[in-house]
């Protein structure tokens, strides 16, 4: 089949890939020339394990091709994917000027039946809003619909190839037709192509993403009141999550949802309530303990040092907003790094394949690391943001020597409690056994005298 996909960010070239892999001609559209450039020479610009290889393979096989002339584009297509950003405006409801500007565009180049894809997360009624502006821009006949995309960061290629389902909003059975044919390829193992209305399919998506967002938030504030209990986070997950009802899956506690979804499309969907007269109060108290929690840790290492942390230096490994992705939008660590130095302390961090976006957004207010020991040397304390599979299983040893004093504070629950006690270290992280804490309090204490 015949495809263009507008816009080339994280949903964009994954779509666009992915699709080509499967025997369709794409061209990817973006507006970035330097970008274009360097996707034309077979540089991938964004991390997401496992896209380089069929992003090569479909450029040499000359099934994915990029440009910046979106008239070559539509020319050449019959399905047209928008995969643009929807960023929040200030009163928090999603930003739909470049949805609606890529449509304007479009529908004065179309001259023959086109289906438009919205791949975008928007609100209820984008569609109809789009089918308007190809309405009053050309006679040409398009089907406006919805298909919302499910991709996790970090495993995001396994997700199209392989995907819970399709959803596709539309009432045209023409295009219905073609989207079967397109995705046929993606659920050969039975899972299914559910098709719906456009505002059904537009809702789908924020619903998804509130839903597992107050999963996670809610585990978050369960961890808060086991360490206030006393309770064990890792025994209540176990138990909660093996309930079939409730599932094992989004119940580990850390320090918020961040990245590009979550935080927008849950702020989004409140707004769209709030422009219906609904008060989502379940949303709204969602955002308010998400808020709270990205500066958990902040609140642990002021507690310890007696809320005077001036000239304290701190190493921080993970700046991501979660591991396998170098996307640092909403990341917890740069809440962490404001925190940090606005009380007077100064940071080194490390990440895998963040640490470009973070030193593009920051420059020189931290210092960067070149690998995770590195970031250690004179440090007070190390803080754990991103649960990377390489922070799993350190050389404590080592991390010994070179840490200033023996303490680690865990916003990613990454590491045995009884075993952190025998090594000796102050070891504080999310909702776990404040007893053992305390002990490697004692520990700790006992050693240095």
């Amino acid at each position: 089949m015949k495809i263009a996909v507008i816009g080339t960010g994280y949903v964009g070239l994954v779509t666009g890939t992915c699709l080509a892999e499967t025997g369709n001609d794409v061209i990817c559209v973006d507006i970035d020339k330097a970008k274009v450039e360097m996707m034309q020479n077979g540089i991938i610009p964004i991390y997401e394990p496992g896209l380089d290889t069929l992003f090569l393979r479909n450029i040499v096989q000359k099934r994915l091709t990029f440009t910046t002339d979106l008239a070559l584009a539509i020319k050449e297509s019959q399905l047209i994917f928008m995969a643009l950003p929807t960023p929040p405006n200030g009163d928090g409801a999603a930003d739909l000027s470049y949805i609606l500007g890529a449509a304007k565009d479009i529908a004065q180049l179309v001259t023959e039946y086109k289906v438009i894809i919205n791949k975008s997360t928007v609100p209820v009624g984008t569609a109809a809003q789009v089918q308007s502006v190809f309405t009053a821009n050309t006679s040409v006949q398009v089907d406006v619909i919805s298909n919302p995309e499910f991709l996790r960061e970090g495993v995001a290629v396994d997700d199209f190839m392989k995907p819970d389902r399709v959803v596709i909003g539309t009432r045209s059975e023409r295009a219905r037709k073609l989207m079967t044919e397109l995705y046929g390829p993606y659920v050969r193992q039975g899972n299914p192509i559910l098709f719906m209305d456009e505002k059904s399919s537009e809702l789908t998506k924020y619903a998804a993403n509130s839903f597992l967002a107050t999963k996670i938030t809610f585990m978050n504030e369960i961890a808060n009141l086991c360490e206030l209990v006393g309770s064990d986070v890792d025994d209540v997950r176990r138990g909660i999550g093996s309930d079939g009802r409730i599932g094992k899956r989004f119940l580990f506690p850390g320090l918020g949802y961040g990245g590009s979804c979550f935080p927008k499309d849950v702020q989004a969907l409140s707004k769209s309530a709030e422009e219906n007269q609904y008060d989502f109060k379940i949303l709204k108290a969602v955002m308010s303990a998400n808020e709270r929690q990205k500066t958990v840790l902040v609140d642990k290492v002021l507690k310890y040092y007696k809320n005077d942390i001036s000239g304290k230096h701190f190493a921080l490994w993970g700046m991501a907003f979660k591991p396998e992705t170098d996307d640092i939008r909403e990341a917890p660590a740069l809440h962490i790094i404001d925190h940090l130095l606005k009380n007077g302390a100064t940071v080194t961090a490390f990440d895998p394949e963040g640490r470009k976006n973070v030193k593009a957004l920051l420059g020189d207010k931290i210092s960067y690391a070149e690998d995770q020991y590195d970031a250690l040397k004179n440090a007070d304390a190390l803080l754990i943001a991103t649960e990377w599979s390489v922070f799993r299983n350190p050389d404590f040893e080592r991390m010994e020597e070179i840490l200033s004093n023996k303490v680690i504070f865990d916003g990613r629950n990454l590491y045995d409690l009884q075993k952190m006690i025998d090594l000796g270290y102050y070891y504080n992280s999310i909702g776990r056994n404040l007893i053992a804490q305390s002990t490697a309090v004692i520990i700790e204490e006992n050693l240095a005298v």
